[in-house]
């Protein structure tokens, strides 16, 4: 009896983590509709692009951020560089004639540091924040401020559109338009639990304490919460970006994006008292949380599973399945052709996020920490 509720109990889980809670998003967002007034306003806007030895794309960032759409007298452009030992900070100095301002960190101190160093020298009222491998369409700034225009918006996320070399949806693809959807829902009911990296904004006294060793799209999103005010979606604000094609830098990243969420969670703990903050900490404890405690229902599913074949045909079949399934993402990681094929891509990408999500518990649990982020080259 111990092993079946063992077993039952950790699918329901990893059910509940993926499918359960995105429909029930969905029936509360039906019950509970949450609107952004959104308005034509032109606040005065910081654009901040944090670079370290990015002299092979800052160009092209630079450049795509010249070509938006604003009032020139209210867009600051600045780039944050975090100690480049490149040709970085020269490329970008090129651009000073045209209100480029740089930032230039004398040692490398982490992206968080250097945005930190921008937003000191920042004079909007709107921060607008995106990384260098994210290229923009020309109305995104105009499309992100509408947002504020709402008194109850703290800060806007953007809408990631992941494209690869050939133009293909990937599995990472597919994992994306997953997580859109959800912060779509998210942002129906109330706020999201987290904001894109790539590009996304917030009103300047949100940014005030800016920490240098937590990511700061997540602690945005907990200080807009704190001060009462919300994190939304903004489906016309779009940001660009290739998918990592190196399988094993891929991995990496979402370990370091993973303890990255980790340490901010650990470090924010109240934000999951329902007491307190009510909806949202439900809404942190299922996308967050539970998403980062499925590789061990994964485990103990597999586990009792197999302590349970004699027992039933039934629990023979499922047991079968899981190592078929695990299986097949094995011959997808070794023979990286086989990953054309859809189901292949979807079930080793899963269990490569999993693995991932495990390490990065291992590296939290022996107290490492990462505060030098180092981007993917996309």
């Amino acid at each position: 009896m111990m092993l079946e509720i063992a077993f039952w109990s950790s699918v329901i889980f990893v059910v509940y983590a993926y499918v359960i809670y995105p429909v029930m998003l969905s029936v509360v967002s039906a019950i509970r509709k949450r609107d952004v007034d959104r308005g034509d306003v032109t606040p005065a806007v910081s654009f901040i692009i944090a670079a370290h030895n990015e002299e092979a794309r800052i160009r092209g960032k630079i450049e795509n951020t010249l070509q938006l759409v604003y009032p020139r007298g209210q867009l600051q452009i600045i780039v944050a560089s975090d100690g480049s030992t490149d040709g970085t900070d020269e490329i970008a100095g090129i651009y000073a004639g045209k209100g480029v301002a740089l930032v230039r960190t004398p040692t490398r101190n982490g992206k968080e540091y250097a945005q930190r160093c921008a937003v000191d020298v920042a004079s909007g009222e709107i921060l607008v924040f995106s990384d260098v491998g994210a290229t923009l369409p020309s109305s995104a700034i105009v499309s992100i401020v509408k947002n504020f225009h709402d008194p109850t918006v703290g800060c806007v996320s953007s809408v990631d559109h992941t494209v690869d070399a050939d133009g293909h949806s990937t599995g990472e693809g597919g994992y994306v338009k997953y997580e859109m959807l959800l912060r779509r829902l998210e942002s129906r009911v109330g706020t999201l639990v987290g904001l894109s990296g790539s590009f996304f904004a917030a009103r300047r006294e949100l940014c005030q304490e800016w920490p240098n060793d937590l990511p700061s799209d997540m602690h945005t999103l907990f200080r807009a919460v704190k001060a009462g005010l919300r994190g939304i979606s903004d489906p016309d604000s779009v940001a660009y970006y290739l998918n990592v094609p190196d399988a094993r830098r891929e991995f990496e990243r979402k370990v370091r994006t993973v303890l990255r969420g980790i340490s901010l969670f650990a470090a924010n703990l109240e934000m999951a008292n329902p007491l307190r903050y009510g909806l949202f900490a439900w809404q942190l404890l299922s996308h967050k949380l539970c998403r980062w405690l499925v590789p061990f229902a994964l485990v103990g599913a597999l586990v009792s599973n197999a302590l349970l074949v004699p027992q039933s045909p039934t629990y023979a079949v499922a047991f079968v399945i899981q190592l078929l399934l695990y299986g097949v993402a094995l011959a997808g990681m070794i023979v990286s052709s086989l990953t054309t094929a859809r189901p292949v891509k979807i079930v080793t990408f899963f269990v490569l996020s999993n693995l991932a999500i495990l390490k990065a518990w291992y590296r939290f649990a022996a107290g490492d920490r990462v505060v030098q982020w180092q981007p993917s080259r996309r």
